[in-house]
């Protein structure tokens, strides 16, 4: 026979067990379909008034006999003999014994004469071998108790919902009975029970008993998981039964994170929002602190890892598009923009981004742009910089599902249009919270940590997290009171992807990095819900929570960075203290040929094509040509025929073929030229 111990490691758990950083359970998983087994139960763990009921039912001379009980074999003989009923007169070591050997298992119900010979002589080597307590703790792990629950543990938990050491005398008593009929009906298992209590003189009756059996055996629940707070990164960490794999979740702030988002989208329900997602990151080392895939509650696919699943990415890519301009010396944080409606022409027709709250700020710095998250600066920002070239920086900052070529996203790259990942999203924050300096994200302790390296300039990456940081930069669109204030230095952006499909929030303080999404795996909009509104109060709760004890503190200054105080002429912004790559400071920003006061066809655009729609009578279409004016009188000249034009613009009846188009002043003086095409469909003759 084996012995103890080695049984004892042979035991192995259907489910695989989740721990967090400091050994703590964080999640069950089942591994092993055989049959549902627990954690091997300590026999001190166990309540003492089931180990008496046991012996009364199944073992009463246990303690006395040394494997054989000769008495009960007697009496079974004779009963059986006498047609009084079957009785086996198997010791509980019997019972263990026939469970140990294989080769014992009963043919067609019962025994043969060979086999119970063989039983009884190993249960005599078991009891020279092992001691009664061992004996008890093998027996109540091996034993099968109802349907797939096999051991004490996940009888008591898939029955009762307990540990073995928390039954009472009722449970105890259920149970106990279980183990010579685990398929019997609950009321032949409430009226066996009964007879057990009295002899236990355990006070109860049977229709309680009837009760209990019958809530417990009639509707059986799926065995609930210990833990339960991490069910993605478990089926990422764990494969076999039994194992217990150690994560670098931190087990409280985990719970914490669950329940804050699971809060958001309860206050979320009536705006048509399901699912979220949140990833906390330690920035020294990559290591994954929470990892909530999904809400849970209402979720509308809770198998969904919101953290691994592409979405599109909204705003949360400019800073790293603002980064790419600072480092090539294209534009820096004093910069000024242009604000303004921007029509561009691309191979699928007109593009025309818009602000999200529809208004244009006019011209405006770098800082103003990107903290406010203003689209038509960014979209000129890209313009300066080259798609092809922010494509190259999205994929070294780890971004692997951003895989066309600029052409492909056009200047809708700038606004979010590619596919991204939160955890890439997350890593790639946390590259700008290192100074630039980029490593794979961690989920186990004892991974290899890569080596970092250096994605983009540290100076860079000081610069775009000092904008993220400002409140005042962030103060047009967003206020000085938002949730993205939080108690120390962060810095942080929002994201909300096209028809309000995706929300994120993003940002870091000097340790950690903190990402939430919240949408509907579905894909069907919100309703009225931004990033700021969305997944910007999970943020913040979840990053004061971190910093609960010691706030945020801002980065230090790295080499290649200067500040410099600035004066913008018109004062567009008032004067203040600016960061710049060395080199590059600039201490009046002036704009040129009266800027944003210079008059400007707004529409259509050079190089426009539009098309005369055929189920419309020409004489009934219109086209509104646009401009931007001072208050100005202009003149609009379509070749040589002027319209009659407002300060806005006029209405022309188009005509098919290309046109120039002129704006002049009153003098005569030409302020604007644009060159378009109007083309008309013509019918095939018969």
């Amino acid at each position: 026979m084996p012995g103890f111990e080695e049984v004892k490691r042979a035991h192995r758990s259907s489910e695989a067990t989740l721990l967090d950083r400091h050994g703590e359970t964080l999640h069950e998983l089942r591994a092993d379909f055989a049959g549902r087994r627990l954690a091997w139960v300590k026999v001190e763990d166990v309540s003492p008034l089931l180990i008496k009921a046991l012996v009364q039912a199944e073992d009463r001379r246990f303690f006395e006999h040394e494997g054989v009980d000769w008495r009960g074999l007697a009496g079974a003989a004779v009963d059986n003999v006498l047609g009084r009923g079957r009785r086996g007169g198997s010791t509980l070591t019997m019972q263990l014994a026939a469970r140990l050997d294989p080769a014992l298992k009963p043919q067609e119900g019962h025994r043969n004469l060979s086999q119970k010979i063989g039983q009884i002589s190993l249960a005599r080597e078991l009891e020279r071998s092992w001691n009664k307590n061992q004996i008890l703790e093998a027996y109540l792990n091996l034993a099968t108790f109802r349907g797939e629950l096999v051991g004490l543990g996940a009888a008591a938990r898939g029955l009762f919902g307990k540990a073995p050491g928390g039954l009472d005398e009722e449970e105890a008593v259920l149970l106990v009975t279980l183990l010579r009929s685990p398929g019997a009906a609950p009321k032949t298992v409430a009226r066996r029970a009964g007879a057990l209590a009295q002899a236990l003189k355990i006070r109860t009756d049977e229709e309680r008993l009837r009760d209990r059996a019958a809530e417990a055996l009639d509707n059986p629940l799926p065995l609930p998981a210990e833990g339960g707070c991490a069910p993605h990164v478990a089926r990422r960490l764990l494969k076999e039964g039994g194992e217990r794999v150690i994560s670098t979740l931190d087990g409280s702030l985990q719970r914490f994170a669950l329940e804050t988002l699971r809060r958001q989208l309860v206050r979320l329900a009536g705006r048509n929002v399901r699912d979220g997602a949140v990833l906390v990151v330690d920035n020294p080392t990559g290591e994954i602190l929470a990892y909530v895939g999904n809400g849970g509650g209402q979720a509308s696919a809770l198998q969904v890892d919101g953290v691994a699943a592409p979405r599109q990415a909204g705003s949360t890519l400019k800073p790293f598009l603002y980064g790419l301009a600072f480092e090539r010396r294209l534009l820096t944080a004093a910069s000024l923009l242009d604000d303004s409606p921007l029509n561009l022409i691309t191979p699928g027709g007109l593009y025309v981004p818009q602000n999200y709250d529809r208004d244009f700020k006019g011209w405006v710095s770098a800082r103003v742009a990107l903290g406010s998250s203003l689209n038509v600066p960014a979209v000129r920002a890209l313009m300066l910089v080259n798609a092809d070239r922010f494509v190259e920086r999205l994929q070294d900052l780890g971004f692997a599902d951003v895989t066309e070529g600029g052409d492909y996203y056009g200047f809708a790259l700038a606004l979010g249009s590619a596919e991204i990942r939160l955890a890439q999203l997350v890593n790639a924050y946390r590259t700008l919270a290192n100074g630039g300096k980029s490593s794979p994200l961690l989920l186990r302790p004892d991974s290899l940590a890569a080596n970092g390296r250096q994605a983009m300039e540290a100076a860079a990456a000081y610069i775009v997290s000092d904008i993220l940081a400002d409140p005042e930069a962030r103060g047009i669109t967003f206020g000085l009171a938002s949730p993205l204030v939080s108690r120390g230095w962060a810095a942080v952006k929002t994201g909300t992807s096209k028809d309000m499909r995706d929300n994120w929030c993003v940002g870091y303080s000097d340790r950690y990095t903190v990402g939430v999404w919240v949408g509907n795996f579905k894909g069907d909009p919100m309703w009225d819900v931004s990033g700021v509104s969305g997944a910007a109060p999970v943020w913040l709760e979840v990053m004061n929570f971190l910093h609960r004890s010691s706030p945020g503190r801002p980065p230090k200054l790295p080499l290649g960075v200067e500040r410099a105080r600035v004066r913008f002429d018109p004062g567009l912004e008032p004067e203040r203290e600016e960061f710049f790559l060395a080199g590059t400071a600039n201490p009046r920003i002036k704009l040129k040929d009266g800027g944003s006061d210079r008059p400007r066809f707004l529409y259509p655009a050079r190089g426009a094509i539009l098309a005369l729609d055929p189920d419309i009578p020409p004489e009934r279409q219109r086209v509104r040509l646009q401009v931007k004016s001072g208050g100005e009188s202009l003149r609009i000249l379509l070749g040589r025929e002027e319209l009659r034009a407002s300060r806005e613009g006029a209405l022309w009846q188009p005509r098919a073929g290309r046109h120039a188009m002129f704006l002049v002043d009153e003098s005569g003086a030409e302020l604007d030229r644009v060159e378009f095409e109007v083309r008309a469909r013509v019918d095939a003759g018969p």
